[in-house]
């Protein structure tokens, strides 16, 4: 274990543990949002209301030191909300940017499809590019940047689906389900509480957060992890019951991902394993299944798990 990877792992540790202090829930979960925040990946937590979604992302984004921010989407949120407007101010004579919501290291979408996709594709630029551009200038996103975005099912009431181009953005999709019996036990037990985000403990800053995304970047991914990726990618897109496979975004998102991984375990090199952990929370979100597979009752989770198990794993780790 070099010394990068150590402390990457034990940050990953001390992160967990403080989101532990406002989030009740599964440890992959806090795992796998740690990990797509290292790798400086979006990230989508998909799911009912009130099984805790914002709570997590406030959570981490409490521990990580960040400038945070929260957008309530809503119908009449407005792209001009999200990005900034020009107004014209009096003293100059002239136009001056006045910053939107997205102007911070760390921020929420909460409930994202329920704003119109006119407002939805505000994030595009901004996910994609680390910047907004505003009548014809473009604003720089301040850095480190991560978006973790909520979302409703989309047969709740007054929901709008995520466009293909939006989802593809988010480099991981994760879903909470209902808490175990003992974790719902602990939740009531802390009702009484005024704030549990007090509790946190800020463990590091911006620059630590770069400095982990840069070193993530650095992990070693040889040529037979990388052709594992090619191969499953190909899988997708040549599924049978797969209408829309992987795309080459999915890909570079997936290998990140699994850097991410093997350095929240200690070790600054892929082993297949990072990527069989990643997989699901990387994939199931992009892939589209043909209706003829939904009727089957198939997910697209099962399908991606179906197919990564098929593939012969790289050896010699």
């Amino acid at each position: 274990m070099t010394g990068t990877a150590e402390r990457a792992a034990q940050l990953a540790a001390v992160l967990k543990r403080e989101i532990r202090k406002a989030f009740v829930g599964s440890d992959a979960v806090i795992e796998l949002l740690i990990a797509g925040f290292f790798g400086g990946l979006h990230v989508l937590v998909e799911d009912i209301p009130g099984v805790g979604k914002t709570t997590l992302a406030r959570s981490l984004a409490a521990a990580a030191g960040l400038d945070f921010g929260r957008i309530q989407f809503t119908p009449d949120l407005l792209p001009g909300d999200i990005t900034g407007v020009s107004i014209w101010s009096q003293e100059s004579r002239s136009f001056v940017f006045r910053a939107g919501a997205i102007m911070h290291q760390f921020v929420l979408a909460d409930e994202v499809n329920r704003a119109s996709s006119r407002t939805q594709a505000a994030l595009l630029e901004a996910m994609q590019e680390m910047a907004v551009t505003v009548d014809g200038t473009t604003y720089q996103l301040p850095e480190p940047f991560t978006v973790v975005a909520t979302q409703n099912p989309l047969t709740f009431t007054g929901t709008f689906p995520l466009p293909e181009a939006q989802i593809d953005r988010f480099g991981l999709s994760l879903s909470l389900g209902y808490p175990a019996r003992s974790d719902e036990l602990e939740i009531i037990d802390r009702f009484h509480l005024d704030s549990a985000y007090d509790q946190i403990t800020a463990v590091c800053d911006g620059t630590e957060v770069q400095k982990i995304r840069r070193d993530v970047r650095a992990v070693r991914a040889d040529d037979k992890i990388r052709h594992f990726l090619l191969d499953v990618a190909e899988r997708t897109r040549k599924h049978p019951e797969v209408r829309l496979g992987m795309s080459p975004r999915a890909t570079q998102h997936l290998l990140r991902a699994s850097q991410a991984r093997a350095l929240t375990a200690g070790r600054d090199f892929v082993v297949p394993e990072d990527v069989l952990d990643v997989a699901s929370a990387s994939l199931r979100h992009r892939i589209v299944i043909t209706a003829e597979a939904r009727m089957e009752n198939r997910t697209a989770a099962s399908i991606v798990e179906e197919i990564v198990q098929r593939i012969d794993k790289p050896a010699g780790y």
